[in-house]
């Protein structure tokens, strides 16, 4: 991969110290690793360059004989370090042992724009301290290349790991700590604040994570700080399970540039925090409220403000949810192309009927768990939805073949039907399959393989 910016940072020296057997730090095109048991916790170290001659003298003629013979060295750093950057991480980690020259062309900034870490047992705070210090060597305090940090699932990230990026990489665009559930309002308020050009964010699974903001405060109702914005684009909060409508609040009023916002199991949303939401956010393209047990329908009409902007929503199993607020998506939300309304019992053929003969575009459709959407649902929306390549029926018991045998007639295009638990036979889902060759049917008759 000769993109620099997605080379990954797998280790410091570039060589990490690690317990026996805890592969910590990967990359897609190889890791590399070495053990060492340090009082029981893994710890992160940087080597010396290595020497620039070997003092044997034998040996010293040996070295001389191979660098009369090795061309490579002629070359000037720039297209050395153009080579380093094809290599994956383990192989320039090796590159780096070879003599001080490599070694220094081997912590070239520009190769490491990501640092990626992973594994439960990584002493994250540490790692990230020593890498972001070998990496300002040359531009003191400061990694002026370094764009993307991903450390989810590292439980041991604390605070204080977040306080260290947040002082050391102000060029931050991307940063993923999900599931790093010791963190809290306090790390995320350093990070936006000193981060101006973070534009994605994944806190899922951070419990302690209230609210984003520029100030400490977290209830806080004011405009914000001295007229500053965040400039967050992408925001996952999924399973920040006590964010509540006030936090929302905050965000909505900070983060004014959102397009893609997930909320999935933040149980304790209702539809006065979306009311506050579409204030702020008119630009939001893609939303997830699913599992809000609190969102209704006066919820979807306050998303429905978005229009046609929207593109993305998942309500699922947000069992407040009827035809009425399908309808006020329906109406106002034309360009929706992906809807998941799984498990919203409340839906029927008739919001089925409205979403169809107005999301003409629709491509993706989850309505599975949906018992009273019938056969007369599926025939609308094959009359009109011309363009689905998804569509899940799970659970659907009102569903039989003669609907499928529409569907399948009409929208040639589809690659994906989930009909698990339904009462369909084996001869609707084979003309299913003769009508859409590069359908995928996901089913549970035995008599059909």
């Amino acid at each position: 991969d000769s993109d620099l910016s997605m080379r990954t940072l797998s280790t410091p020296s570039p060589a990490l110290i690690f317990p026996p057997n805890s592969p910590s730090f990967q990359n897609g095109r190889g890791s590399s690793t070495s053990s060492s048991s340090v009082t029981g916790e893994t710890v992160a170290m940087v080597h010396s360059p290595p020497l620039t001659r070997l003092t044997h003298p034998l040996i010293r003629l040996a070295s001389k004989h191979q660098k009369e013979q090795a061309n490579i060295d002629r070359l000037p750093d720039h297209s050395m370090i153009q080579i380093f950057s094809f290599l994956p991480t383990n192989q320039l980690c090796r590159c780096a042992r070879v003599c001080r020259r490599w070694y220094n062309l081997a912590w070239d900034p520009r190769l490491w724009r990501t640092i990626r870490l992973t594994g439960e047992t990584v002493n994250v705070d540490r790692a990230l301290k020593v890498l972001t210090r070998r990496l300002c060597q040359d531009t003191p305090n400061v990694c002026l290349m370094l764009e993307t940090v991903i450390v989810s699932g590292c439980r041991r990230l604390t605070d204080r790991g977040l306080y260290t990026i947040a002082q050391c990489c102000p060029e931050l665009r991307r940063l993923e700590v999900s599931g790093c559930y010791n963190i809290s309002n306090e790390a995320v308020f350093d990070v936006v604040s000193l981060c101006p050009n973070l534009e994605h964010l994944d806190v899922s699974g951070c419990s302690k994570v209230t609210c984003i903001s520029l100030t400490r405060e977290a209830s806080i109702k004011l405009s914000p700080l001295h007229g500053k914005q965040i400039s967050i684009r992408y925001l996952d909060m999924t399973d920040c399970f006590v964010l509540e409508d006030e936090g929302l609040h905050t965000i909505a009023a900070h983060c004014t540039q959102l397009t893609h916002l997930y909320l999935r199991r933040c149980v304790r949303i209702t539809d006065e925090g979306l009311r506050y939401l579409m204030i702020y956010c008119t630009s939001i393209k893609e939303l997830s409220v699913s599992d809000c047990r609190f969102v209704s329908d006066f919820g979807m009409r306050e998303i429905a403000k978005l229009e046609s902007r929207l593109r993305y929503l998942s309500i699922a199993h947000c069992g407040r949810i009827t035809d009425v607020g399908i309808r006020y998506i329906a109406k106002y939300c034309s360009k929706l192309r992906y809807l998941n309304a799984r498990g919203c019992e409340g839906i029927t053929d008739h919001g089925v009927e409205y979403l169809a003969k107005n999301c003409t575009k629709l491509k993706s459709l989850d309505i599975g768990k949906c018992p009273l959407v019938s056969d007369t649902g599926l025939e609308f929306l094959a009359l009109n939805c011309f363009n689905l390549k998804r569509l899940s029926l799970k659970s659907c018991e009102s569903i039989t073949g003669q609907g499928l045998q529409i569907v399948a007639a009409n929208c040639f295009d589809l690659q994906m039907l989930n009909v698990q638990d339904c009462d369909v036979s084996v001869d609707a889902l084979r003309f299913v399959k003769r009508h859409c060759k590069r359908c995928i049917i996901e089913h549970t008759n035995p008599a059909f393989f």
